[in-house]
């Protein structure tokens, strides 16, 4: 079993570490499922960790407030387990994020549907032309009687294709660049919405681009205001940044359990692998990198949680490090096994896949440095 003494870090409340048991318990009755239809797999674990009561925690309901470091604490547990089932508690969590943060009593009825897996959310924030620069996103909401109509294109959308809501980013020109940009709620059955295709990665998941032609949504559909959907955007992912550091923390702790069992069961001129100084160095440095992750990871989420209006630089930093650490633990893992390490099906193999693209989205590593030294310079 993996190491829980970070339970006992100051970071974490009794009601973290009851989360952390239960989560557990459940995670190794039900995990991992068949990832052979992916979609359906997605449909089922949301369904599942809704009816387990732990998609609760994915968004904040009337009178609450995101709990990050539960948040932390479910993504790395899910993701050591099961890298799908971490994903599917995720996109509930970000793809309703602004909605959770920003949103009015009637957009927050659908949060109460994905927060009980009775609805799948995704997250249109990504374009063809606009990757990292989200200030050059080019959908545009054209104002009209009683609403909005979009049109645009997005790519690399999570759930994409089996959302029943997407909260989507488009220019509404209030200003120039972010400064001119709008969230929407759009139900996945809106007229003129349709997927453009699927994306196939190499640790799959259900991603989609997605077309909108003249799309129609109420005035009721905006989030926020006018041209606050930047700052939604940038608020959401504060919040999420330091996630996706916690399911790279969960992907690294299961390389260093695979590791370490190979290392202690495999022999080399009569004595276990684990035995020969090399393999003890390479041994401590994965575990000096999650133990130096997680502390970045959960401080960056007991910041948020003691008030910390904006936790820029904290969640940068978690993502950038936790990320780049876990591919290098894996990697040092995958040695570690030799032959085996690179055979299709090896539990380190799929880790090996798994964990390339938590080094891109919601802000590749680059633009982490970049947040840092900003903040710096400021």
């Amino acid at each position: 079993m993996s190491d829980r003494s970070f339970l006992d870090w100051p970071f974490f409340e009794a009601r973290h570490h009851e989360l952390a048991a239960a989560l557990e318990e459940w995670a190794r009755a039900h995990l991992p499922v068949d990832h052979g239809d992916v979609d359906q797999a997605c449909r089922g674990l949301v369904r599942d960790l809704g009816a387990a009561g732990f998609l609760r925690h994915s968004g904040a309901g009337e009178g609450e407030r995101l709990d990050v470091r539960s948040l932390c604490l479910i993504r790395e547990t899910l993701a050591r387990h099961d890298a799908l089932a971490d994903f599917s508690f995720a996109m509930q969590g970000l793809g309703m994020g602004a909605v959770s943060l920003f949103g009015t009593p009637a957009q927050r009825e659908w949060l109460e549907r994905t927060r009980t897996g009775g609805a799948i959310s995704g997250f249109a924030l990504t374009e063809p032309g606009a990757g990292s620069d989200v200030a050059n996103t080019a959908t545009l909401a054209r104002r009209v009687e009683g609403g909005y109509r979009l049109s645009g294109e997005k790519t690399y959308i999570s759930n994409g294709g089996i959302a029943d809501v997407y909260v989507v980013f488009a220019r509404t020109g209030e200003a120039a660049g972010a400064k001119g940009l709008s969230a929407f709620l759009m139900p996945a059955d809106k007229p003129g919405l349709t997927i453009a295709g699927r994306i196939e990665v190499i640790a799959p998941h259900p991603l989609a681009q997605l077309r909108l032609d003249d799309v129609f949504l109420p005035e009721s559909a905006l989030i926020g205001k006018p041209g606050e959907g930047f700052k939604l955007a940038m608020s959401v992912l504060d919040v999420f940044r330091p996630t996706v550091g916690a399911a790279a923390l969960g992907l690294a702790r299961r390389a260093l359990d695979e590791a370490l069992a190979r290392t202690q069961a495999r022999q080399i001129q009569g004595a276990p692998l684990a035995s020969l100084q090399m393999v003890q160095g390479h041994l401590a440095d994965m575990a000096l990198k999650i133990d130096a992750a997680a502390l970045l990871v959960y401080r960056a989420a007991w910041t948020k949680d003691q008030g910390a209006a904006r936790i820029t630089r904290e969640a940068a930093m978690a993502k950038l490090y936790a990320t780049e650490a876990a591919q290098q633990v894996i990697d040092a893992a995958v040695q570690l096994h030799g032959g085996d390490g690179v055979r299709v099906g090896s539990k380190v193999e799929e880790l090996y896949r798994d964990i390339r693209a938590l080094r891109i989205y919601e802000g590749a590593s680059d633009v982490q440095r970049v947040v840092i030294a900003r903040s710096l310079l400021s």
